[in-house]
């Protein structure tokens, strides 16, 4: 673990580390000293002092000094920072990949996976950086020109999750980098070595260059970073992914004082397998976006909605498949599903295991908390599948955890209804060899989340479209398509090249 974190900047010592970069590391921050722990083990993987209101605005004023600078870059060479980021991160990919199983849970090669997206973000914004493209109109007014161009925000604020500690801010980061942005990032507290050493690895590129205060670092709990962060004017747009609770908070203050919120917040996905499905295609999708991650996606598979015709059948191999999944040490090879994070999601999925049996509805396998051999320490959580009827009222919630919930349909249409009918809309998916199905499911009376899948699961979505969803997920949109444009302030201009002043609408004003 040592030889791990020493590769990634953070050196082994009794005392803790600092958790702020602004514009460079603060030496003595002024917060409380929290430890990161281990979900495997229940070990301490080392301490970190968090920031203060002073190293708050410290951080602030490293971002706003750095803005100055860095948006007077052009666009391609701001790109050509973050390739070198890129190419920072492709050196320390397995070690970064490890430190986030080590202090996340998931299993090594997610931890590795996530690293991957982060160097495939920071590919798609090298090539971005050359196509921030405004339009250009025309104007009916003769002997003038009408374009729109697109100008950086400013210093934007960055709140991330635990589930995906380091390719969040990434998606957020280098998008908005290109853009001529400077950021300050408060990662999850409870994986802040994360957030350390990915602040080390874009250390090695911008300090060298004079951009130290592009990416600035505020390890802190909501009290005093995340609500000064947010109710801050200084930074016109904060980007925030974590529960629907904590979504409506930014998104209050923000809107408060007419900043702009980017919210990833929760998701309640479905899964709904048909009657003519590829049942093996479904199964390996169920499997893995249900289990994938213990369940700690926003992008998991909560809920299986299963033809009538077929459910029987795919119950009894998806419970097959389960008993076959490998819990262990995430580090671990053979290793398909680690911890969950801590014992409230312990305690979490519990609860909703006694509401399933209190409701009537049967536990197929799993439910129960688990012992690994070599982790007695660690929060494991049995894979688990639960039969529900349709008015199962925490249908409606999101249990971050290993646990789905299978519920048979009579029909295409009856199951988008069940599919639709919950707060949140990140991800869907339907499983079906019917062309009418399955546009019917991508229509407007078809899936109202952000995301609607055929014949793949409803986790796992690729960096070139734009991430995000509806309803209670916040409507945020990150990573590819023209997500850029959130992280920008759009100008329209028009220029008269003639001696005359005519006015728009026809409209004379002066004497007759």
């Amino acid at each position: 673990m040592q030889d791990i974190l020493q590769s990634l900047g953070i050196q082994a010592t009794d005392k803790p580390l600092s958790g702020v970069y602004a514009g460079g590391w603060v030496a003595t921050p002024g917060g409380e000293t929290l430890s990161s722990t281990n979900p495997a083990t229940g070990s301490n993987l080392g301490r970190v002092v968090h920031g203060d209101s002073a190293d708050y605005e410290a951080c602030v004023a490293a971002a706003q000094e750095a803005f100055l600078r860095w948006r007077m870059l052009p666009a391609p060479q701001r790109g050509e920072y973050i390739r070198l980021c890129g190419e920072a991160l492709r050196a320390k990919k397995t070690e970064l990949g490890a430190l986030v199983t080590m202090e996340m849970g998931k299993i090594r090669a997610e931890g590795e996976g996530e690293v991957q997206e982060m160097i495939d973000i920071a590919d798609f914004a090298v090539g971005l950086s050359r196509q921030l493209y405004g339009l250009t109109m025309h104007s009916e007014r003769p002997g003038h020109r009408m374009y729109e161009q697109w100008h950086p925000i400013g210093p934007i604020g960055i709140i991330s999750a635990f589930n995906f500690p380091v390719a969040v801010w990434a998606w957020n980061a280098f998008l908005a980098a290109v853009c001529g942005d400077t950021m300050i990032w408060k990662p999850s507290e409870i994986t802040p070595l994360c957030g350390i050493a990915v602040q080390n690895i874009v250390n090695e590129v911008m300090e060298p260059a004079g951009f130290g205060g592009v990416f600035n670092l505020c390890c802190g709990t909501a009290e005093p970073v995340g609500e000064a962060m947010i109710a801050d004017r200084r930074l016109p747009l904060i980007s925030a992914t974590g529960s629907v609770r904590m979504g409506k908070r930014v998104g209050e203050v923000v809107g408060g004082r007419l900043g702009r919120s980017l919210l990833e917040l929760g998701g309640n996905n479905a899964l709904l397998v048909m009657d003519d499905a590829n049942l093996d295609l479904a199964l390996s999708a169920v499997l893995f976006g249900a289990v994938g991650t213990a369940g700690q996606r926003c992008t998991s598979t909560r809920r299986v909605l299963l033809h009538k015709d077929i459910a029987e059948e795919f119950t009894t191999r998806l419970c097959q498949a389960y008993k076959q999944v490998n819990m262990g040490d995430p580090l671990a090879s053979d290793t398909l599903m680690g911890p969950v994070i801590n014992e409230a999601s312990v305690n979490a999925m519990l609860a909703a295991v006694a509401a399933v049996k209190e409701s009537g509805g049967e536990i197929l396998t799993g439910g129960e908390q688990a012992t690994i051999d070599g982790c007695e320490g660690g929060t494991f959580m049995q894979p688990t599948i639960a039969r529900v009827s349709k008015d199962f009222h925490l249908l409606k919630e999101e249990t971050f955890a290993p646990l789905v919930y299978l519920v048979t349909v009579n029909d295409l249409d009856d199951a988008i209804a069940l599919q639709n009918d919950v707060p949140q809309g990140l991800s869907s998916a339907v499983f079906t060899t019917s062309v009418q199905s399955s546009e019917s499911f991508l229509g407007h009376a078809g899936s109202d989340c952000g995301i609607a899948n055929v014949n793949i699961g409803t986790s796992g979505a690729e960096i070139g479209g734009a991430f995000g969803g509806e309803k209670d997920t916040g409507g945020g949109r990150e990573a590819g398509s023209d997500s850029w444009k959130a992280y920008m302030r759009r100008q329209t201009c028009t220029i008269n090249y003639t001696d005359e002043l005519p006015l728009a609408q026809g409209i004379r004003f002066g004497p007759a």
